[in-house]
């Protein structure tokens, strides 16, 4: 992991020790006419190189905040827009009796092409970005200079209003990771294996193997521990400054560099090899498009992979916040649970998820019964009518631990102070910062 707030707190604390050791005498001995004199030899290639590489990620993350900052002010429009135009009796009953005709259409096909038909939910999510994001792209293609009502119109078929779809996608991708023979059945595998990753993730700026390789033999591996990519134990999750360091580290799993490093570090060659050749496929998509026109590669390239960024780590962010300072490698302390009413595929039954990775994610409320006492014990953390976003929200940016406090289902009783301290505890670094 590139240096983080840790490493320049030390920083400080030894100059500011070495500064409070100069006196008066020390510094009316130095003859006057001494020039102070550059040290150019204290500098090493390997300290600028550091810093080279620190400086682009904390650019290239503080542009994935600019790039969801536009997404995310057209989507929260749309979905504003949309709650006005459903005061239209005629129109909402119009939409409705449309939604539910496509449900029965949806319902349908995935009988037909689906391995399991409980996966109808990321069938319609797939279905829908079939019919909206990839015809936009290619009519873009296809008319040269980028139009803003194609820009507007891509991104919104993206994440859909209030992020719902970007919420559904990531979902879906992630439950596909975990099948291995993906969502279809054997009849259509050979056309739509994984194609939510291996297809539709180009256009989000997902690269292939994040899924299937990174989150499967990485994450679940290490499960948001000290070695995890994205692991943040060493972060205070209630600091704005350490989310934009952790931001900006999570640039280097976000283009592939950081896992194909970790595997190449453990000697495992088949992974490393899947990454390598999943950079490669991305990248080439990436310099394409950018050859081809560099407008649209930035609008339609560059904007996703910087909100990519940005959703990736928040969701890593919550996911695992609260660990134990002294076990930052529990899964069963540092994995979030939490259940709100739109709770798609069940991704806030992560710690199930964690716990048996590979069950179907409809069976995670009656796995979390099962493992209800092992939870008790080790003081799993528990949120309800709250999701990931609503958690960021209040424990990063609004830093509001009473309203985690008032949201949190404790396993035993206990007085508002008490899960204030609890929360404190679990969200602070797990390495001491030096003073």
């Amino acid at each position: 992991m590139s240096p983080g707030p840790d490493e320049a707190r030390q920083f400080v604390a030894t100059n500011m020790q070495f500064v409070g050791k100069l006196t008066a005498a020390d510094l009316n001995d130095v003859p006057k006419d001494t020039r102070s004199k550059p040290r150019w030899r204290a500098v090493t290639p390997r300290a600028v190189v550091k810093l080279v590489v620190r400086g682009c990620a904390v650019l290239f993350g503080l542009a994935s905040i600019a790039a969801v900052s536009i997404v995310g002010l057209l989507s929260f429009g749309f979905y504003g827009a949309a709650r006005l135009l459903g005061r239209v009796r005629p129109l909402r009953d119009a939409c409705q009796f449309l939604s539910r005709t496509y449900e029965r259409f949806i319902d349908r096909l995935g009988q037909e092409v689906l391995r399991d038909s409980r996966d109808t939910p990321a069938l319609r999510v797939m279905v829908s970005l079939s019919l909206t994001a990839v015809p936009i792209f290619v009519i873009q293609l296809l008319l040269g200079r980028p139009r803003l009502w194609l820009v507007i119109a891509f991104y919104l078929s993206l994440c859909g209003p209030k992020f719902q779809r970007s919420v559904r996608i990531f979902s879906a991708k992630h439950m596909e990771a975990h099948r291995p023979q993906g969502y279809f059945s054997e009849k259509y595998d050979k056309v739509f294996g994984r194609y939510v990753e291996f297809f539709l993730g180009y256009l989000y700026g997902d690269l292939p193997e994040l899924g299937r390789t990174v989150h499967v033999r990485l994450h679940h591996k290490e499960n948001g521990g000290p070695d995890d990519t994205v692991g943040n134990s060493d972060y205070d999750r209630t600091s704005r400054l350490h989310f934009l360091w952790y931001l900006s580290d999570n640039a280097w799993t976000t283009l592939g560099l950081a896992p194909y490093a970790y595997f190449k570090a453990r000697g495992d060659v088949k992974n490393q090899r899947r990454m390598f050749w999943g950079m490669a496929r991305y990248f080439v998509y990436f310099g394409a498009v950018f050859l081809y026109d560099w407008r649209i590669g930035i609008w339609f390239v560059l904007v996703p992979l910087l909100s990519m960024n940005f959703i990736m780590a928040i969701t890593s962010w919550v996911q695992h916040a609260f660990c134990d300072p002294e076990h930052p490698e529990d899964y069963f302390v540092n994995t979030v649970t939490v259940l709100d009413e739109v709770n798609f595929m069940n991704e806030g039954y992560h710690l199930c998820h964690h716990h048996r990775s590979g069950l179907h994610w409809t069976e995670m409320p009656a796995h979390l019964e099962r493992i209800r006492d092992k939870m008790r014990e080790s003081r799993s953390l528990v949120f309800r009518d709250l999701d990931f976003m609503q958690l960021f929200i209040e424990l990063t940016l609004l830093r509001r631990m009473d309203v985690l406090a008032e949201k949190l289902v404790p396993w035993e009783p206990m007085n508002h102070e008490q899960r204030l301290a609890l929360l404190a505890n679990r969200s602070k670094p797990a390495r001491a910062v030096p003073a």
